[in-house]
């Protein structure tokens, strides 16, 4: 029987779970306040801080290392990846302590799945890391040579959803054409094609959602970059954590802005109507890229849970395609569903090399 222990750390938390076959036996989300993290000037500082805090939960709950088979990480910030598994190995670890493409509280994720799994002769993994990259050349390219279009979003949910879809229709992944929509705070929508992410629109490109601005008019944009005192900070934090459903209605809440619509706020419908119909658009532009030649066209996520607002895009997208709901977002059983089909044999763990040059 496999017995996977599943690592997820957040910025002011880590997750952890542990898995018999694909049944939790727990999981647990340990909160760590401004102060407990302090001390540390980088993530890779907070190692042994986070380690004792997994260590500590796993003796809470009577699990003896020794009894795991292997180990499941989130992923940390490398350079572009392939979607799928990968082994965790001094290369990887490596990479993320000297050359990490962003400091992410996954980054140390890896290195302590790294050093548990080494201590215990057992294997360690990432699945579907944050920063997939698999858009086709052409999906790449935009205006300007100096910027292109990226991959990297809510590939761990999207593609749980998208394999999903494939097993209950008894279909491998690369004989599946679906779109998927991620319904969260963030809102990022992607093409399932030929077994790869080919496209993706992003949520700094892409629909406005609970707490980000998406696409926006872009000389508006950089007007407003050149006010006098706006700085970098400002602004970032203007479109990824004030913007969308908070600029318009002061909160990031679906269902409160559903209690809204509900007591007749004419505005709150009108706002979140638009939600709606952006995240729609954003489906359709991922049409041509396979003439339309669509499966089904998946919506998942936490907002995914309102019927309301499923049936609103559904209502826009349906002539493309059957449009399926898998509400919710479990990352810690998608990690722990692609830790089993490695081991099972399923899929093959790919090996990451370094990239001192990025």
């Amino acid at each position: 029987m496999e017995r996977l222990l599943i690592l997820n750390p957040g910025s002011t938390s880590t997750k952890l779970a542990v898995y018999e076959e694909d049944k939790s036996l727990f999981t647990e989300s340990v909160k760590h306040t401004p102060e407990e993290l302090a001390p540390f000037d980088c993530v890779a500082d907070q190692y042994d801080f986070r380690k004792d805090v997994i260590l500590s939960c796993l003796k809470r709950h009577d699990i003896d290392l020794k009894s795991l088979t292997a180990i499941v990480a989130r992923g940390g910030l490398l350079p572009p990846i392939e979607a799928g598994a990968y082994t965790i190995n001094e290369d990887m670890v490596w990479q993320l302590k000297n050359h990490p493409r962003n400091e992410h509280a996954s980054n140390v994720g890896v290195m302590i799945a790294f050093d548990i799994g080494k201590q215990q002769g057992i294997p360690a993994y990432i699945y579907d890391g944050i920063t997939v990259e698999e858009l086709t050349p052409i999906n790449k390219v935009t205006g300007l040579p100096s910027m292109q279009r990226k991959g990297m979003g809510h590939n761990l949910n999207t593609r749980a959803a998208a394999l999903r879809y494939a097993r209950e229709h008894h279909k491998a992944y690369k004989d599946i054409t679906v779109i998927v929509a991620h319904l969260g705070g963030g809102i990022s929508v992607n093409l399932h094609h030929n077994g790869k992410i080919e496209d993706f629109i992003n949520d700094e490109e892409g629909p406005f959602s609970p707490e980000r601005a998406g696409g926006l008019p872009m000389f508006d944009v950089i007007a407003e970059c050149f006010k006098e005192g706006n700085t970098y900070k400002d602004m970032m934090k203007l479109v990824k954590t004030k913007g969308g459903l908070m600029a318009h209605l002061g909160t990031t809440d679906a269902v409160e802005v559903e209690r809204m619509i509900d007591n007749g706020d004419e505005h709150a419908k009108l706002i979140y109507d638009a939600m709606a119909l952006n995240i729609a658009k954003n489906i359709g532009k991922l049409a041509p890229g396979v003439k339309g030649r669509l499966d089904a066209i998946l919506l998942t996520g936490g907002i995914a849970y309102s019927k309301l607002f499923t049936d609103k895009i559904t209502d826009y997208v349906s002539f493309l395609a059957p449009v399926i709901v898998y509400p919710g977002e479990d990352e810690m059983q998608a990690l722990a569903m692609g830790g089993l089909r490695v081991l099972r044999g399923e899929e093959k763990a790919k090996i990451f090399h370094r990239v001192v040059n990025m």
